[in-house]
């Protein structure tokens, strides 16, 4: 089954000190090569930071966009890891060593996979 992971902390690299975020990022490499060896590797990325955001709404026809995160918060989304794991337990468990549960949190979900779903968005299985 497929979890995505998504990484939320206080600060983003571009709020860090250069040796903090460099720490960080080796942390990061270290925990990637290690996922992509254990097999539950499917993708990932990190964002850019929030005041580089637009929501986006639409209202009985009409387009409206804010500037910045979806929601009034102190954590900001940092990035995310798409992972396949067994079940719950295994993907909790993969995401408790990802570098940022220790400075924020990492919410895990799953993906939906369900039949309707994969023929809404065009997908072949």
């Amino acid at each position: 089954m497929k979890y995505l992971c998504l990484i939320c902390a206080e600060k983003v690299m571009e709020q860090m000190s250069a040796a903090a975020a460099e720490q960080h990022y080796e942390e990061y490499a270290e925990f990637t090569g290690d996922i992509r060896e254990s097999g539950h590797f499917l993708g990932c990325n990190r964002l850019q930071p929030p005041a580089t955001a637009v929501t986006v709404r639409v209202r009985n026809g009409k387009i409206a966009t804010t500037d910045g995160p979806f929601a009034e918060t102190k954590e900001q989304f940092g990035g995310y890891y798409l992972i396949e794991a067994r079940d719950l337990n295994e993907a909790i468990q993969v995401a408790s060593r990802i570098p940022g549960a220790r400075m924020g949190c990492v919410e895990v979900r799953p993906v939906a996979e369900d039949e309707r779903t994969i023929r809404a968005l065009g997908f072949d299985r």
